[in-house]
């Protein structure tokens, strides 16, 4: 749904909890218990509870006896009663409703579809049934049935399992973790976990979000928000119910290999979100990202009193991915006096990274190693492993590292991370390094696996703001071509391709595909083949049928076929050995094609998945007979740009094949990757296409080749996206939007929605923007475009925001451009708009905010609001003029809040 009216659950005015109890027993009283301690602001009654429970605020009968709905009810009432009762807080301005039980608790289907009935009109919000509550420490609030009480800090906290839940909050008090707020969704009725994302990703009390999930009810809903989210704070999700999942279609081998947990770590991957696999793994993320994020963790540092201690923690941190800083000589110069010999060590980059404090190194000097160890350039975190000594108790360098840290923090430039492992310390040991906010653990592969929690975090960051390349200009795609191929089978109630078919899609999408002849009898694939002996030394012959899609396994092919004879003889055996083997399988022909034979060649796979809950995945892998005995495979979701092509095709182990070695020539890895970008629009422009089989796809030193295609068919259920038909679970490329305009001279000039590739584009246009004028447009003087300042201008969640970019047809220039930020609700949207200084007065600014308009109309934002500096006269007279209505902003006098409903405005504008 939305966070409208969220703040009913985690900042209520008024509670109000609703008996008779339907769970006799300790319910009512633990709640009530909880509630007691409340802080003030938040005056509880209790409606209808005939317990004997002690309480010393308000009770009534019946709700009919408020004088005023609360902000928040807590029903505990039978359920059959609760669509009447919610229609009646509803009408007095109850914003929500929670409805906790002791243990998950499962309502009717036609129970629960009333109860948001009921809600709909006001947007009155539920949680539960089946939730063990929720908390909000940092204002007081404790409604959750937990076993412990949750302690103010800065982690909000949602599970879906209350065993989870109580794990997770007795590690904390352990742990001395607090948190903004702990949530128990139970049946996810109405609030979802996108919902409290996208609420507590805007929230400044919270400092990182920890998930508990098993599904994801919205797939778009959620990618949109934890990838808004994991900009600004770390998001740890965990995820259980692997177990239970079902398998995918056995139709072809993407939709065998798309298993559903396989597409969960897709799916978290995209969206920036880090994934830990047990609820130790979780505790440790919890511990590690609630105290520190860093920009940047690729080179690290090993910082240890003994050797073996040292190299315990580098083995870890290499099983992980990890990778190791040189230090610099001025650095190994400046811990000379407190270091080992680094001879013999500087053969392995981890050595390089490695340094061995003395045994007899004071506190002062372990405070001053870390600091230096810090400073150099070529470091980005290090993790320190101090181990009891006769020299120097735990405590003592304890506080030395957290007296490093607190230097640390003092120096300017970029922040680094720094991890603590204490060999043999316990809890009161460590107590300092906590209260310096100093991840600690207590032992090297749990502080390795820390650090490395810090690295995959910044580099998701990264990799989500990373700036593609374009793909080639010549890439043209035929899409009427392979639209009317599959329209005509869908005609003909054909759920497959014929092999020709499947090879003129792939064409019109410019991915090379072998020759490809259908015939349906021997003597036909004798002739078909004739050509083919023209251009090649031998044809490879295969059993085409709908029934036995994969052919190896039912010994459906031939290979080096010498001539059309041979040709002839071996497909009338591969009919008859089909006939005697599988008698009731339907035959379709025989497909005929000219052997591929270069010894250079590395056979891969690429291929389209339906998935259930996100729509199209994209699998990459090793190809050939024993694709699925290998699962050497990769999943991405669509839209597909060349960057994350190229991460795809790294994350298989086959990748390494691909640069070559003394045996072998490199092989065209940026042809690949464009086959890959291509395949990606191809789930775009073509949703009928519903899986795609491209086994084995051919590498070759320059450009690649498929040797066997397949394609599956349906009619699509249309999800809902920019023009309604999209089956992505990530809003693409809204491509039609992209026009021609004419301003007010009658220039013409192209208009099309902001791609993250503009980087360039956008760096360029900036520098022929007047400081004057872009300090009128970002409030304050701007000189360095920085790949992460343009990077928020160019790369778009077009589920949330647009942005149009004015091109100038003759060069390609940017003349101007206009974006629309809508928030989660997706009924306000905030708008910017910019027009290069040497254009202005020439209508450009009008024809930009127009389609803007028009946008948002069709995009159903209700509200287009904006800020603007008082003293740009100019851009607040364009607004008049088109309707907005001006305003000050509430926050600074100088600053004008211009707004316009969009639904009064003219439709012709």
């Amino acid at each position: 749904m939305t966070i409208r009216n969220l703040d009913g659950f985690f900042a209520p005015g008024s509670i109000a909890i609703i008996g008779p109890c339907r769970h006799p027993g300790v319910l009512t009283s633990k709640l009530i218990s909880c509630l007691q301690d409340i802080e003030a602001g938040h005056p509880v009654t209790l409606v209808g509870i005939d317990e004997d429970v002690p309480f010393k605020g308000r009770k009534v009968a019946r709700l009919a006896d408020l004088e005023k709905m609360p902000d928040l009810a807590i029903y505990l009432a039978k359920s059959e009663a609760l669509p009447e009762k919610i229609r009646i807080l509803a009408a007095g301005g109850t914003k929500a409703v929670l409805i906790p039980s002791p243990g998950f608790e499962t309502w009717p289907e036609e129970l629960l579809q009333e109860c948001r009935e009921a809600a709909q009109a006001t947007n009155l919000r539920l949680i539960g049934p089946g939730t063990l509550g929720l908390a909000v420490p940092a204002r007081g609030l404790n409604a959750l049935l937990s076993a412990e009480r949750p302690e103010k800090g800065e982690v909000a906290f949602f599970a879906r399992s209350g065993a989870v839940l109580n794990a997770t909050l007795s590690w904390a008090k352990t742990h001395n973790t607090g948190f903004s707020a702990v949530v128990s969704l139970g049946a996810r009725m109405d609030v979802d976990i996108s919902d409290l994302i996208d609420y507590f990703a805007q929230d400044y009390h919270t400092r990182a979000i920890v998930l508990h999930l098993e599904g994801i009810a919205v797939p778009r809903k959620f990618i949109s928000a934890a990838r808004a989210a994991a900009r600004s704070k770390p998001v740890i999700v965990i995820r259980s119910g692997k177990s239970r999942d079902t398998g995918g279609s056995g139709r072809t081998h993407a939709g065998r290999l798309a298993r559903t947990d396989r597409v969960y770590e897709t799916v978290f991957r995209r969206t920036g979100l880090l994934r830990v696999h047990d609820l130790d793994e979780m505790f440790e993320a919890l511990e590690t990202l609630s105290h520190i994020r860093v920009p940047r963790c690729d080179k690290l540092a090993v910082i240890a009193n003994g050797r073996s201690l040292a190299s315990l923690a580098v083995d870890r941190l290499m099983d992980l991915g990890g990778s190791f800083a040189e230090l610099g000589t001025e650095t190994r110069t400046a811990l000379e006096d407190t270091s080992r010999s680094h001879a013999g060590l500087s053969v392995t980059p981890a050595a390089d990274g490695s340094v061995i404090l003395k045994e007899n190194v004071t506190p002062e000097q372990i405070t001053e190693a870390i600091v230096t160890v810090l400073k150099d350039p070529n470091v980005d975190g290090a993790v320190v492993l101090q181990a009891a000594s006769a020299f120097q108790p735990l405590s003592a360098i304890a506080k030395a590292i957290a007296d490093a840290a607190a230097l640390d923090r003092r120096r300017t430039g970029r922040r680094k991370a720094l991890v603590a492992g204490l060999i043999g310390g316990d809890g009161a040991t460590r107590a300092a390094l906590s209260e310096a906010r100093i991840p600690n653990y207590a032992s090297p592969a749990e502080a390795a696996r820390s650090l490395m929690h810090l690295a995959h975090d910044a580099q998701a960051r990264e990799f989500l703001m990373a700036a593609p390349a374009s793909l080639p200009s010549t890439f043209s795609p035929d899409v009427a071509r392979a639209r009317g191929i599959v329209t005509a089978a869908l005609q003909e109630d054909r759920t497959w391709l014929s092999p020709p078919e499947v090879v003129s899609v792939l064409e019109a999408y410019d991915l090379p595909i072998m020759a490809t002849a259908m015939a349906t009898t021997p003597e036909e694939a004798g002739k078909l083949s004739e050509p083919f002996f023209k251009t090649a030394a031998h044809c490879v012959a295969k059993l085409i049928s709908p029934d036995l899609p994969f052919k190896s396994r039912i010994d459906g092919v031939r290979l080096g076929l010498e001539s059309p004879e041979a040709v002839r003889h071996a497909a009338q055996e591969l009919i008859e050995k089909t006939r005697r083997d599988y008698p009731d399988a339907r035959i379709a022909g025989l497909s005929i094609h000219p052997m591929l034979e270069d010894r250079h060649g590395l056979e891969l796979y690429m291929g389209v998945a339906e998935t259930q809950d996100f729509g199209p995945v994209l699998v990459f892998g090793h190809g050939g007979t024993a694709i699925e005995e290998s699962e050497d495979v990769a999943l991405e979701l669509p839209p597909l740009d060349l960057n994350l092509a190229e991460a795809l095709i790294s994350r298989t182990r086959i990748a390494r094949l691909l640069d070559g070695g003394p045996a072998r020539p490199a092989l065209d890895k940026a042809a690949l990757a464009q086959a890959l970008v291509k395949l990606s629009q191809i789930t775009i422009d073509i949703p009928e296409i519903q899986e795609l089989d491209i086994n084995p796809l051919v590498a070759l030193p320059s450009g690649l080749i498929g040797l066997d295609a397949r394609m599956t068919l349906c009619h699509p259920e249309k999800r809902p996206g920019r023009a309604g038909s999209s089956r992505l679970a990530i809003a693409p490329y809204p491509q039609e939007w992209e026009q021609t305009l004419e301003l007010k001279d009658g220039h013409e000039i192209f208009i099309r929605p902001v791609r993250p590739e503009d980087e360039d584009l956008f760096k360029t246009f900036f520098e022929q923007v007047t400081p004057e004028d872009l300090r009128l447009r970002f409030f304050a003087p701007v000189r360095d475009f920085s790949h992460r300042f343009l990077s928020r201008l160019t790369q778009l969640d077009y589920a949330r925001a647009i942005a149009f970019a004015a091109i100038e047809p003759k060069d390609g220039s940017l003349l101007g451009v206009v974006r629309l930020h809508a928030d989660p609700d997706h009924q306000t949207g905030e708008y910017a708009i910019m027009v290069r200084s040497d254009l202005k007065g020439q209508g450009l600014g009008w024809t930009l905010m127009k389609l803007l308009i028009r946008y948002a109309r069709e995009d159903g934002i209700e509200v287009i609001k904006g800020e603007v500096l008082k003293e740009n006269t100019s851009m607040i007279s364009m607004c008049q003029s088109l309707g907005f209505s001006v305003g000050t902003s509430p926050d600074d006098p100088g600053i004008a809040l211009v707004t316009l409903p969009v639904a009064e405005v003219p439709e012709q504008i």
